[in-house]
C-alpha cells in the first residue's frame, strides 16, 4: 500500500497526466476561492452544508499553517512554503518512486500533501458517508453509558450513546476529518429541544506510509475549540465549540502494510481474534486500485479473501476509487486490463465461493450499493489559500454475511 495515494484523480498527482488542468499557486491578501467548475451530467453527492464545508478548509489550512507561509524566490515571486514540497511528491510520482513521496518521505513532504490534497477528499468522503447513513445506521450499536466522571473529563454530553467503529486501510488525513464531518452532522440537533443520544466514532486507520503525527495534529484541531479573533462578539465566544467534542471522537494510526498483514494479524485489527463479533465499517478509500497495481492480483486478492474470512457478520466494506479507465488492473503475460470492480466482485461475490466458502470460513459479501460515476462539487463560496478541484469517484458497497 504505497502511502496516500498516487492514482490520479481529479485532485491526485500521479506518473500519468492528471485530468484536472494544473494551477499555479500564488500569493494573495484573501483566501481563495476554491471552487473549479465541473460536468453536471453525472450524479452528485448529497450536498455537505457550507458552513461545514467552510469548516474542513479551514482545519486543514489551520493545521498546516506553516506551508502557507509566503516563501518568495526569483522563479515565483508568489510561492509559498508549500510549493516546493509539492514540486517534490509531483516529482517523484512521476517516475513511480512511491517511496520518496510517502513510505520514506520526510514530514514536510505528507505535510504538504495533506494540506493539498486530502481537503477536497475530506469533503467528498464526508458527503459519500452522509448519502449512505441508511445502511450506517445498522452499524450504530449502543455502549455502555460513561460515568459522569469520565463523561466530565472527557468533555462528552452525558447521556446513553451509540458507536460506530471504522476501519480504514489506506487511512490518513482525508480519513480521520471525513469521519469527524460526519460525526458533526449526525450528531447536529435536529431541533432546538433535540437532546438525543450522541454518536461516538472510533476510526482506526492503516497505511503504509508514515501519517501518525499528520493524524494526531488533525484530530487535535478537529477537536479542540479554534481560534477567535480578540475582537469576536460575546455570541461568538459563547457559541464557539470544536468540531467534534474530544470524547466523542477516538482515533489510532497503525504504520503497517495490508498486503503484507496475516490472516491473524486481520482479526486482530477488526476484533474478531478476542471473539467480538461486533460489525463495523471498513473502508478502501482511493486504495483499492493502489494495492493491485503496486501488490499484484495475487496479493490484494489474498488480502480481500482474508479480510472476508474475518471480518464480523454484518459488517460493511465500502470502496470509493477513481472511475473508469483509470481503475484497471492488468492481468496475465499478455497484461490484458480488467476493471477494478469486476476483480473485486469476481473475488467477493463469485457463486463458488458461496457454495463452499471454506477458504473464508463460510462468509462472503452482498453488494447493496454501487455507483459507476459520481461528483463531489464544492461550493462555489468556499476559500482555501490554494486552488482546490472538484472531484468524481465510483462507489461501491458490500455488507458482510454468512453461508
Amino acid at each position: 500500500m504505497p502511502g496516500k495515494k498516487s492514482h490520479p484523480s481529479q485532485n491526485a498527482p500521479s506518473g500519468q497526466k492528471p485530468s484536472w488542468t494544473k494551477k499555479k499557486l500564488s500569493k494573495t491578501t484573501k483566501p481563495k476561492k476554491a471552487f473549479v467548475e465541473t460536468p453536471e451530467e453525472e450524479p452528485t453527492t448529497p450536498e455537505l452544508p457550507l458552513a461545514l464545508q467552510q469548516r474542513i478548509l479551514d482545519i486543514f489550512r489551520n493545521t498546516f499553517a506553516n506551508l502557507f507561509v509566503a516563501a518568495a524566490t526569483e522563479e515565483d515571486r508568489d510561492a509559498f512554503v508549500l510549493t516546493p514540497l509539492l514540486q517534490e511528491i509531483k516529482a517523484a510520482l512521476f517516475a513511480r518512486n512511491f517511496d520518496a513521496a510517502f513510505s520514506n518521505a520526510r514530514p514536510a513532504l505528507l505535510d504538504a500533501y495533506a494540506a493539498r490534497w486530502s481537503p477536497t477528499r475530506a469533503l467528498a468522503y464526508a458527503a459519500a458517508l452522509t448519502g449512505l447513513t441508511e445502511h450506517l445506521e445498522t452499524l450504530m450499536l449502543p455502549v455502555e453509558e460513561a460515568s459522569a466522571e469520565d463523561a466530565e473529563v472527557s468533555g462528552a454530553p452525558e447521556g446513553p450513546k451509540k458507536n460506530l467503529r471504522v476501519v480504514s486501510f489506506g487511512g490518513g488525513a482525508a480519513e480521520i476529518a471525513a469521519f469527524a464531518a460526519y460525526l458533526h452532522l449526525v450528531n447536529a440537533p435536529k431541533t432546538p429541544e433535540d437532546n438525543g443520544e450522541p454518536l461516538t466514532g472510533t476510526i482506526d486507520l492503516v497505511d503504509s506510509a508514515p501519517w501518525g503525527p499528520v493524524v494526531e495534529a488533525l484530530h487535535g484541531s478537529l477537536t479542540t475549540l479554534p481560534a477567535l479573533s480578540k475582537y469576536a462578539s460575546a455570541v461568538a465566544k459563547a457559541t464557539n465549540a470544536a468540531l467534534v467534542d474530544p470524547g466523542l471522537l477516538s482515533s489510532a494510526f497503525t504504520h503497517d502494510n495490508a498486503l503484507t498483514m496475516s490472516r491473524d494479524q486481520l482479526a486482530g485489527r477488526l476484533g474478531t481474534a478476542n471473539g467480538d463479533g461486533t460489525p463495523l465499517l471498513v473502508t478502501l478509500l482511493f486504495t483499492l486500485n493502489e494495492l493491485y497495481t503496486t501488490g499484484g492480483i495475487g496479493k490484494t486478492t489474498a488480502f480481500l479473501m482474508n479480510l472476508t474470512a474475518t471480518v464480523p457478520e454484518g459488517s460493511l466494506l465500502l470502496v470509493l476509487d477513481s472511475p473508469g479507465s483509470y481503475s484497471e488492473a492488468a492481468v496475465g503475460k499478455e497484461s490484458k486490463k480488467y476493471p477494478m470492480h469486476w476483480l473485486m466482485d469476481h473475488c467477493l461475490l463469485k457463486p463458488e465461493q458461496r457454495e463452499s466458502a471454506q477458504s473464508t470460513g463460510g462468509r462472503y459479501w452482498e453488494k447493496i450499493d454501487s455507483q459507476d460515476s459520481v461528483w463531489f462539487r464544492l461550493s462555489e463560496s468556499v476559500t482555501y489559500p490554494i486552488p482546490l478541484e472538484n472531484m468524481r469517484y465510483q462507489l461501491h458497497l458490500y455488507r458482510a454475511i454468512r453461508s
